[in-house]
């Protein structure tokens, strides 16, 4: 055999050896665990610090490992080709195709990734430092390649892959949090919590928020011993005022303020003057993201905000706790009316009420219902039955039964929910016996 033949061999296995490493690094840099490497920078480890950086802008490590490993592949390809053509005539390159597919799949590919998967952390600290002066290296090809895609997805009917990010944050969270409620590690409700947190960005005010028509105020022009009076059966400290319509929100009364006013008038309500210790009230939009929001109520200083639509009318209020309840759930004190909105029952089905946020029966419950098209458990009925039902009729979709048990007018107070299967997915109308 001669030199250049042996040569060429070792050239090939080479090739075939840095393509493995790209696999391997592609497989532990994204299975590695970012927590354990954010502990290890704090400690003073410097690969630890490098891998951080690497997964900071995780389009340039997969386009360089991308760009590496398909330049060695075809590499290697090339020559194995040519030696075997040389070897055996034409015939050589089905047996370079034979030959090549059966040494990526195993020590490029397979052996590679199984070992990093393994030992994803070791892998990453040990691959780090090659992999930055490999994207220094590869930084003008893969700009150029970054480039081209992003002109061909612009080029693109839909504009959602223009900006996609290659390893999203949350959803790695996410995904590792249901993942440790499957396994038992975390229990359901400290699950739900942490789903809480991620989802205050995809929420907004108007999902959570108690609506104009359930909000208790007062009005204006009352005389102070009626505002005091209504004050006293309320359970809340805080108390929106009106003026001539009751859309027309001019201040907020907390209870305290008018506890120190009593005092000044020497307990005389008819002394009072409400207006001139109330408050100016606080208007977001209701597009707000609950996130926002809560960043505003800690910025402010405040507890309470009433939400406008578009054209600045009053849709309803939000508070501190209504944020916090989506983290925590339901929050209750001595003074809070006790009353059950969701009911489980010993047939397995679940009475609730119709103004149940969707989200809440599935945390409450452990269910899936989707809440994209809907807030509450009523509204998602009537989205689905596109009518508004009769009492008594039943819808099956998503794999649950959805009974009417009240009705006021068009508005659904009562349903009854059980889970009939997950093939049920089309929503089917069923006449009640």
């Amino acid at each position: 055999m001669s030199f250049e033949i042996l040569l060429t061999i070792a050239v090939i296995a080479f090739l075939l050896l840095l393509s493995g490493l790209f696999s391997g690094s592609e497989t532990a840099l994204t299975a590695a665990s970012r927590a354990r490497m954010h502990a290890l920078e704090l400690e003073g480890n410097e690969k630890a610090a490098r891998v951080n950086r690497l997964l900071a802008e995780p389009e340039r490590v997969i386009g360089t490992i991308l760009l590496g490993n398909n330049l060695v592949n075809i590499l290697a390809s090339a020559l194995s080709t040519s030696l075997l053509i040389g070897l055996f005539g034409d015939v050589g390159v089905a047996y370079a195709t034979i030959a090549m597919t059966v040494l990526v799949v195993i020590f490029s590919e397979v052996l590679p990734k199984t070992y990093a998967i393994a030992f994803p952390d070791r892998i990453a600290l040990a691959v780090a430092p090659l992999m930055q002066a490999l994207i220094v290296v590869f930084r003008p090809a893969v700009f150029l390649i970054e480039g081209i895609v992003t002109l061909l997805l612009k080029m693109t009917p839909t504009h959602k892959d223009d900006a996609a990010n290659i390893l999203t944050a949350h959803e790695e969270i996410r995904g590792t949090i249901d993942l440790q409620k499957k396994e038992g590690a975390v229990a359901r409700h400290d699950a739900h919590m942490l789903g809480g947190v991620l989802d205050l960005g995809d929420l907004k005010v108007e999902d959570i928020m108690i609506h104009r028509t359930k909000m208790e105020m007062v009005h204006a022009d009352d005389p102070p011993e009626k505002v005091v009076a209504e004050i006293l059966k309320t359970q809340y400290t805080r108390i929106p005022i009106w003026r001539d319509e009751p859309e027309n929100i001019v201040a907020i009364l907390h209870t305290k303020d008018l506890l120190s006013a009593l005092g000044e008038a020497e307990w005389d309500v008819s002394k009072l003057d409400v207006m001139s210790f109330a408050t100016k009230p606080w208007f977001v939009p209701d597009t707000t993201s609950l996130k926002d929001q809560l960043n505003q109520f800690l910025k402010q200083k405040q507890q309470m905000a009433l939400v406008v639509d578009e054209y600045g009318e009053v849709q309803g209020l939000i508070t501190l706790e209504d944020i916090l309840e989506e983290i925590v759930g339901q929050i209750a004190d001595e003074h809070d009316a006790h009353e059950t909105a969701i009911r489980p029952q010993t047939d397995g089905t679940v009475n609730v009420d119709g103004s149940v946020p969707i989200r809440d029966l599935n945390r409450f419950m452990d269910w899936s219902l989707p809440d994209e098209e809907a807030t509450t458990i009523a509204g998602l009925v009537i989205h689905e039955a596109q009518t508004i039902p009769e009492l008594g009729q039943t819808f099956t979709f998503h794999g649950y039964r959805f009974e009417v048990l009240r009705k006021s007018r068009n508005k659904i107070t009562a349903l009854r929910v059980k889970p009939v299967g997950k093939d049920a997915t089309l929503p089917a109308q069923e006449k009640a016996d």
